[in-house]
Order: C-alpha cells, then sequence, then structure tokens
C-alpha cells in the first residue's frame, strides 16, 4: 500500500522542507521537492502544514488496568493521538502495579485490545511500587518495557535504589525516578512552599524533597553506571545538579512538563486544576527550567498527564488530587508559549517532544527514510482556545483551560495507518 503525504513541510535532518513524503506499506519511502515519481495510492493533501516525526510522550497515566473510572487505555490512547502523540510510554501507578510478568501482562493483553497508538510500559522498580521493601521482578519484564519506575514515589532507601540500579544497568534498562524525600515532606503539603502558600495558609512542599534525592541519586548513577532517567524536575537546583552530572559523564537524561516551562506559583488559582505533584514553583525555578531546556540540561518534556475525574478535581487546592491531563495540549501551549516568543526554535520543540525520547529510551517510528512511519501533520496557524469539554482524554483538569493557542493537530498516523484525523474525528 502507498501513500502520498503532498506539499507540507517535512522535518528531516533537523529542518523543515518543502515536498512530499512517500509511504509504502507502512515505511517511509521518500521525501522530497518532488516525488511524482511514485504513483499515489492514497494522497494527503499537507499544503500550508507541517509534516512532523510523531511525538512521543514518555510519561503518561493510562490509568488501567485499576482505575477506568479516570481514564482506560482506550481513551487515553485516543488522547494521544488527537495530540499528534504516536507513542507513550506508560507509567505504573495502577492496580494491580505491573512489579512482576502476572501483572504485566493483563497491561500489555488491554494494549494489544485497545491502544490507538504505541504504548510502551514502565515496570516497577519495587514490590508493589511501595518505594520501600524489596525489588519487583524487574529481571523478567525487562524485555517488555521502556525501564522502571515507582513513579509517585521516591524509592526511600539509598541501598535499595543501589541495588536497583546495579540490576537495571547489567539489564540494559534505565531507572526513571520520581525523586521525592518523604523524611522532607509536611503532611498536607499542596503547593510550592513559598509565597502563595504562605499567603493563602495552604501547607507547602519544599524543593529540598526534590533535589535532595536527584543529589543522591546522581552520586548512585555514577557509581553504578546505570542509565538513569529524572521525571519531572521542577526546580532550580534539580536543573543544576543534573547539569553538573552531565558534565562528569554521568549517563543521565531528565524531563520536564509544559507547566513547569510556562507557569509559576504566581499563577495558581484556588482550583485544583493547578494541583500537581510536584507544584508550580517560583519565577526563578521556571527561568532554570528554560535555561537547561536551552542549553541542553533537559532532554526531554514530557506531560505527566494524570487524568482524574471531575469530583477527585473539584475539592480545591487543599483536598483535590494531584495530577493534571496534557496529550491533547501539550504542543499547542509549548509552540505558543516557547516557539513563537522565541525561546525555543521549532525544530528544537521536535528534538524535545519527538526525536530525544526516541533516542533515549530506544523506541522506534518517525518520519525518517525506512522508519516506520508514525507521523503528525499540524497547522501552526490554527488558532483556538484550549476547552477541557471537547478532550478525548475523560481527565479534564488542565491549568490551560481558556488559553489562545497556535499549533493544532489535523492529521495522526502511527505504523503509516491514520488513527486520527481532524476533519472525520467525532469528538
Amino acid at each position: 500500500m502507498r501513500q502520498l503525504l503532498t506539499g507540507g513541510q517535512v522535518f528531516r535532518e533537523g529542518a523543515f522542507h518543502p515536498g512530499d513524503l512517500v509511504i509504502e506499506n507502512g515505511l517511509v519511502a521518500g521525501a522530497g521537492v518532488s516525488v511524482s515519481k511514485f504513483e499515489s495510492g492514497n494522497s494527503i493533501d499537507c499544503r500550508g502544514l507541517f509534516i512532523l516525526p510523531g511525538l512521543v510522550d514518555v510519561h503518561v497515566h493510562l490509568r488501567e488496568p485499576g482505575f477506568s473510572f479516570k481514564e482506560t487505555i482506550a481513551t487515553g490512547t485516543a488522547a494521544a493521538a488527537a495530540g499528534g502523540v504516536t507513542q507513550v510510554c506508560s507509567m505504573p501507578n495502577l492496580s494491580p502495579p505491573p512489579d512482576g510478568m502476572e501483572h504485566l501482562q493483563a497491561q500489555l493483553k488491554a494494549v494489544r485490545r485497545d491502544a490507538r497508538v504505541r504504548v510502551t510500559p514502565f515496570g516497577c522498580i519495587t514490590r508493589g511500587q511501595r518505594g520501600a521493601g524489596e525489588l519487583a521482578d524487574m529481571e523478567a519484564m525487562a524485555p517488555y518495557v521502556a525501564g522502571f519506575s515507582d513513579d509517585g514515589r521516591g524509592v526511600q532507601a539509598e541501598e535499595l535504589m543501589e541495588a536497583a540500579m546495579r540490576l537495571a544497568k547489567r539489564l540494559d534498562r534505565p531507572i526513571v525516578a520520581h525523586c521525592e524525600d518523604n523524611a522532607l515532606l509536611k503532611p498536607g503539603g499542596c503547593i510550592h512552599e513559598g509565597r502563595y502558600a504562605a499567603a493563602h495558609g495552604h501547607v507547602g512542599i519544599s524543593s529540598e524533597s526534590e533535589w535532595r534525592q536527584v543529589e543522591r541519586d546522581l552520586k548512585l548513577a555514577a557509581k553504578t553506571g546505570c542509565r538513569y532517567h529524572v521525571c519531572h524536575i521542577s526546580t532550580k537546583e534539580s536543573v543544576a545538579l543534573i547539569r553538573q552530572a552531565k558534565a562528569a559523564g554521568t549517563a543521565v537524561s531528565c524531563e520536564t512538563a509544559p507547566h513547569y516551562l510556562l507557569l509559576c506559583e504566581d499563577d495558581l488559582g484556588e482550583d485544583g486544576r493547578f494541583k500537581m505533584n510536584p507544584p508550580l514553583r517560583t519565577a526563578a525555578d521556571r527561568d532554570a527550567l528554560l535555561e537547561g531546556l536551552a542549553d541542553g540540561t533537559i532532554d526531554v518534556i514530557a506531560t505527566d498527564h494524570a487524568p482524574h475525574t471531575a469530583q477527585e478535581k473539584a475539592k480545591g487546592l487543599d483536598g483535590s488530587l494531584m495530577g493534571v491531563v496534557g496529550l491533547e495540549t501539550a504542543f499547542a501551549v509549548l509552540y505558543t508559549g516557547l516557539v513563537k516568543r522565541g525561546v525555543l526554535s521549532l525544530a528544537g520543540l521536535v528534538e524535545k517532544m519527538s526525536l530525544a525520547p526516541r533516542r533515549i529510551f530506544g523506541l522506534p517510528g518517525g518520519a525518517g527514510p525506512g522508519q516506520e512511519a508514525d507521523l503528525a501533520v499540524f497547522d501552526l496557524d490554527g488558532e483556538y482556545e484550549i476547552d477541557p469539554e471537547t478532550f478525548l482524554s475523560m481527565g479534564r483538569a488542565t491549568p490551560f483551560a481558556g488559553w489562545r493557542v497556535q499549533g493544532r493537530n489535523m492529521l495522526t498516523m502511527v505504523k503509516g495507518c491514520v488513527v486520527w484525523q481532524r476533519n472525520t474525528q467525532k469528538r
């Protein structure tokens, strides 16, 4: 089967070039100013549009099995497709958590049945994903997972994390760490321990609770030689520590999320849609993250898409559960907030949202010759207002509700098959 995407701006060799893209039997067969020598079976007019390698989100909560009242694999991957995301790595905050093959197989079966885009799970670091106790059956799960994480919980004991890193090193899989030192947390902490918390009587979450564990783990990663990836960094200290570790040759990568790059505690309101973990930090932290993004300290932008029910997010900052959604908004808010303002180039955004996550986690697909055709086609002039009621995700809580943004996804393709198209998608 042959398909032709015509007249678009095609991303190749690090930049966008005008031309056509040929897909044959699910693979990218050719790209150039004119590929008319290929007879097109199905032709898609992409004039005025930008053809990107499909976005990759390495931090997504699909909630199934165990929490399908919040999200399902079907709804979460539909949301991903709508946002131009062709591959997600799913976090292990599930019931039962994937801490061995029996539990992992239940998740993989549901993925094969219902996923609209590629899904590669993370396995747990510890049994029951408790962040303590004994290690999960990492060896059995290794061939089927992108790495190992206890996302939502930091691994508290240094000795246990060192053992996990040594095993992960032998299995050639990364440790993907949610860094949080429980000894530095106060009961009821809901937002950053800063100006807004003090003014409104909220219990704060200190920056040190994140960066202290980053500091510990970086020393362990250097000691063990393990590949180490830090989840959703939010503090200036974390940026500085990771920058230093990279300069010293430690095999570390890291991610942050759109809300940490575009918002800070000054943007908070008394609404559950502003509550996530880690919390929005200070303007100085946000600026340090932007600097780290620009100088390469921060490798990846991921959403930490974490859907909850409307009731769970309707109890203000103190009572709501932590987590916001982002699969359907990430590209547009970043294009509008970073690229349009000259903070990051469009090619740089593609690097952080598509190329780097594939490279770090060894994931397939893209828009290059011979690759399985995982593509997203964006109208960069398409302007709209973010309306959570139109989301395909079951989650509605986003700090970007009401924002006017540019960058509307028009079509998503996985392995050469169209999995979402705006003109025909029922919403």
